[in-house]
Order: C-alpha cells, then structure tokens, then sequence
C-alpha cells in the first residue's frame, strides 16, 4: 500500500503541470505452454508511462509500470527510471534511479553489467524491461569526440532470480547430501565504503567508435559457499562479493557490413568447485568477450555473433568449462510499406548443443497499434536453454503506443 501511495501521489502532482509531456505503451501479453496442453505461462497487462518536464537546464523524467498478473491476480506497481538531468556547457550530470546502458552487444550482457537484471523470465522480456534502474550520480563530459563517464552507485541493487517454484527456476545441480541453507550474509550493508564505481572513455568517430570502461562492483549473483556439517548435511551460504572490471567494445563499418567487438575482464570471480576444502569456492579471473557482424544481404538485416567465456587457470573441479561459447543469429526483414516485420532471433550454445529459437511477426495494425505473433523454441537436455526445453511457449503481444 505504501508503494501504491507514494507513486498515486507522485502522478497527481506531475498531472496538476500542463507543461508536463508524456507517452507510452499499453500492452497485453499472452503465452502458452505448448508441451503442457497450452497451459498459461503469461497473461498480462502492461501499463508502461513515461512522463518529462523541462524547465531551462534542468529536466524530469519518471517512468512508472503498472503491470497486472492475470494468473496469480496481482497488480504490480514499479517505478522503472525517476532522475533529474542538469545540463551544462561541457557536462550533463543524471540523479536518481536509472538504467545505464554500456557495450555494443545484441542480447547478451558482457560490459553492460552496471544495471543489475530481472531474470524472473529469463531472458525473454525486452531488455529494457530486464534491466534493473539503480540509484546512482552519473557525470559525462564532452570534449570533442570524446565523452568522459562516471558513475557513483551508492547502495548496492543485486540481480533478480526467479522464484523456485516458476518455471523459470534453473536446473540445480544433484547434491548427494541433505542441503540447509543460511542467508544470513547475503545482504550487502548500505554504507559508504560498499558503494560501486565505473568509469568510461568514448570515442565517436567517421570511420571507428570504441569504448573503453573500468567499474569496481559488487556481483550481481551471490557465490553459494558450501560447508560440510557434523550431522553430515551440506550448509549453503550464499554472498555476494566484489568484482573489478575492465573493459573495450568497438564498431566499425567496413564495405557495408559492421564490425562489432567487446570484452571484459574480470578479476577475482568466485567460481563454484567441487573441492570443499575451501568452501566450494574457488577465486579465477576470467575474460568474457564477443565478435558481431551485421549486414544487409538482399534486403534482409542479418547479425552474427560469437561469445565466449574463458576462465583463466581452470581447475578440473570446478563447475564450469574452461571455455564456454555461444553463437547468436538475427535476421529481418519488412514488408508491405514497412507495416509488417518478420524477425528472427536465435542462442545456440556450443558446449551443450543446446539452443533457443525466437521467431516473431510484427504487424503495424494502425497508427500506434501493434500485433505481434511469437514462439520461444528452446532446444538440448542441458544447459543454459536446454533446461527450459519442456517450456517451448507461443505468444500474443497486442500495443498501442501513445
């Protein structure tokens, strides 16, 4: 009730300003399970509004969602991005919460990692919806072409996991032992010295633009400590730890086509290992990067991608491959003045032959009036698709934007 309360009367106030503009979307989304007699994973009704004001050097901007479950009745009341913009001659400075977009990346997160994510859906949410707004003081100053970032995070905002019992959940892997589990360090204290720093160079050129980042933060995902107890139960203790970052992306067009590149380097990563000796935990740095290209062949946009992830100094007791790589591919194409779009967009993940296919057709109905038609085809046994093979899914998306 007190979140209902606080955003009514921040509405109100906007709606008593003539000067105030805004837009939107209203949306109502609808999947089936195929593989479970088109059981309902999705009924929902999205009300997504964003409202400006600008007076002289000074901007406001609030983008509150009201969104309502049809499956568990419940509405849904998030305040997405509410900041202040101050504008002046070489620098602009953002307050309050926010999503802070790095890399050059389509569908995977590799230096776009300062916005926490809302997996409750995996990844089959737009990603503006899967980005998390975070408070923060964001800087940037201009200097030619270049552009100077940095970002001050004050209390930490970790990522959201789905509930155990959605469908989402992901496969936990078999434990020979009875689990307990003591969340009592989980939490990060909001204090000064647990804030999150990052910093980033652009450069925007005619025939190059490249990034180059640093950020000192906290992972988004905790570390699941394993303890080996008396009565010969196994105590998980989740908690989250710091990892520094650093980073490049880059894009160039060459003959037509784009080349894109990006990579991180992470320092000090906790990795999950067999080996209780210390705590099932064992600390690697470890290189996450991707090469896209994307061109139009006969009329057709198309978009390749190659990820990997490389631990470095592997053990052969830890979870995870020492080289874990994935490939996307996009293609579109419109028709009919424009008015209707086939896209298609696909994960195949080459360590366990597992894949996510993600055809969808749009159709512009009327002047802001969309229909999109989707599935969400998931392929393997295993993996980071292959576990949600038995939630192949088709949809409905109907949107009017105002």
């Amino acid at each position: 009730m007190k979140k209902i309360f606080i955003v009514s009367i921040l509405l109100s106030a906007l709606l008593l300003n003539a000067e105030i503009a805004h837009h939107g979307f209203i949306r109502t989304y609808i999947g089936t399970l195929t593989q479970q007699e088109g059981k309902y994973s999705v009924l929902q009704n999205t009300f997504d509004w964003r409202l400006d004001y600008s007076r002289g050097a000074v901007k406001l901007f609030a983008n509150p969602v009201f969104g309502y479950d049809a499956i568990n009745d419940e509405l849904n009341i998030l305040l997405r991005q509410a900041y202040l913009d101050i504008y002046f001659d070489d620098f602009d400075l953002r307050i309050g919460k926010q999503q802070i977009i790095w890399g050059k990346a389509d569908g995977v997160f590799i230096t776009d990692i300062i916005s926490p994510r809302d997996l409750s859906e995996f990844l089959l949410p737009d990603f503006e919806e899967i980005r998390i707004g975070i408070n923060a003081f964001k800087l940037d100053y201009y200097l030619g072409n270049s552009t100077f970032e940095a970002v001050w995070i004050p209390v930490f905002q970790p990522a959201v996991q789905p509930d155990e019992n959605s469908i989402w959940a992901p496969q936990m892997p078999d434990f020979p032992l009875p689990l307990n589990y003591d969340n009592s360090s989980l939490e990060v204290e909001n204090k000064l010295s647990n804030s999150e720093f990052a910093f980033k160079y652009s450069y925007l050129g005619s025939a190059l633009d490249f990034e180059l980042m640093a950020a000192y933060l906290w992972d988004d995902y905790p570390a699941m400590h394993s303890y080996m107890q008396p009565d010969t139960t196994l105590l998980i203790k989740p908690e989250h730890h710091r990892l520094p970052m650093t980073g490049a992306s880059f894009s160039k067009s060459i003959g037509g086509a784009i080349m894109r590149g990006e990579g991180a380097y992470y320092l000090g990563k906790k990795f999950a290992a067999e080996d209780l000796t210390e705590n099932g935990i064992k600390d690697k740095d470890y290189l996450h990067y991707l090469l896209g290209y994307d061109h139009n062949w006969f009329g057709v946009n198309v978009s390749f991608q190659f990820i990997q992830e490389y631990i470095l100094d592997h053990e052969d007791d830890l979870q995870n491959d020492e080289f874990s790589s994935m490939m996307t591919f996009m293609a579109t194409e419109d028709f009919l003045r424009e008015t209707l779009r086939l896209e298609l967009f696909s994960y195949l993940g080459i360590n366990n032959e597992d894949a996510l296919l993600r055809p969808k057709i749009v159709y512009d109905l009327a002047d802001g009036f969309e229909v999109q038609l989707g599935a969400n085809l998931f392929f393997g046994e295993k993996g980071n698709f292959g576990q949600y093979e038995p939630n192949d899914m088709l949809y409905l998306k109907l949107r009017y934007d105002f």
